[in-house]
């Protein structure tokens, strides 16, 4: 039997991923039983299943690789996960990453619900966070987007406003040393943001869906691109929703960073910040001490846990 070699997961087709090796060569591999657990990012085991001259690099460009190269034995532990889950199913995003990189535009406009519920996913997992106003080239919309996003300044969230189309160079001293996932919904450019960071990112996806010969409706749930040696960038499909069912009522509250100060506060200790006398939260709302629409936002997105 081959040893076990270690390798980073570098995509994900449905069940079928792409792993690069020690050694920088790529192979394919599949997971063992029907349901895999494995996310972009991961540190894995693998065991060869064929020959080593099958590995990707070595594939003729015109011919169709081996169905699998090798078989993921193991996952090493994580230092993060990043995933959202709805009552009765979970979508893993990423593995041992450190930032989150949200982007909305200007145009189309951008989901408030979304952001927020991704901000306390990412503050779950003790991961910083980065907002990126994208399109800021068109001028009014981006009054209106900038508006929105105010509150999440005030609040300590850093939130840099740029034009993937025109200028990307702000966004690069973020990356540094950083190993980030860029979510955000469909619309918001984040394709146009890879290409300028990346510009051979859409030639590296044709290789990789080459290379596991994925067919057109196939489910791509992350790939994970190499800046340099200190860093590295997940990208992910557009979501629409981001569960937070795995979360509790207390997690969710704790990710509403500026409600900290006051928790503990409220007449009853189980105060839910809705209608309770003596509530700590919403007398802040008040005294415009926490910006009413997130105090919405806390309470649409714990009702729907109810």
């Amino acid at each position: 039997m081959s040893e076990i070699l270690s390798a980073t997961v570098v995509a994900a087709f449905g069940r079928q991923y792409l792993v690069r090796l020690t050694d920088d060569s790529e192979m394919a591999c599949l997971t063992r039983g029907k349901k895999s657990e494995v996310a972009c990012g991961d540190i894995v085991g693998v065991r060869r299943t064929d020959h080593p001259s099958t590995l990707l690099r070595s594939t003729p460009s015109n011919q169709r690789p081996a169905e699998a190269q090798g078989v993921i034995e193991q996952i090493a532990p994580r230092s993060s996960l990043l995933y959202r889950s709805e009552a009765h199913r979970e979508k893993i995003i990423a593995a041992n990453i450190t930032q989150v990189i949200v982007v909305v535009a200007a145009e189309p406009s951008f989901n408030d619900e979304l952001l927020a519920r991704c901000l306390v996913a990412a503050f779950d997992q003790n991961l910083d966070v980065l907002i990126i106003l994208n399109k800021c080239d068109l001028i009014e919309p981006a009054v209106a987007a900038r508006k929105r996003l105010a509150p999440y300044s005030a609040i300590g969230y850093r939130v840099i406003e740029i034009s993937a189309r025109q200028d990307i160079s702000p966004l690069r001293p973020y990356l540094t040393s950083h190993s980030s996932v860029l979510v955000g919904q469909s619309g918001m450019g984040k394709s146009t943001l890879i290409n300028a960071l990346l510009p051979d990112a859409h030639a590296a996806t044709r290789e990789i869906s080459t290379a596991l010969d994925s067919g057109k409706h196939t489910t791509t749930h992350a790939r994970l691109y190499r800046l340099d040696d200190s860093s590295c960038l997940i990208d992910c499909p557009g979501v629409q929703a981001f569960g937070l069912h795995h979360l509790s009522f207390g997690r969710i509250e704790q990710g509403f960073v500026e409600f900290a100060q006051y928790l503990g506060q409220c007449r009853f200790h189980d105060c839910h910040h809705r209608q309770e006398p003596g509530c700590a939260i919403r007398k802040a709302v008040d005294e415009a001490k926490i910006d009413s629409r997130r105090l919405e936002l806390f309470q649409h997105i714990t009702a729907k846990r109810q």
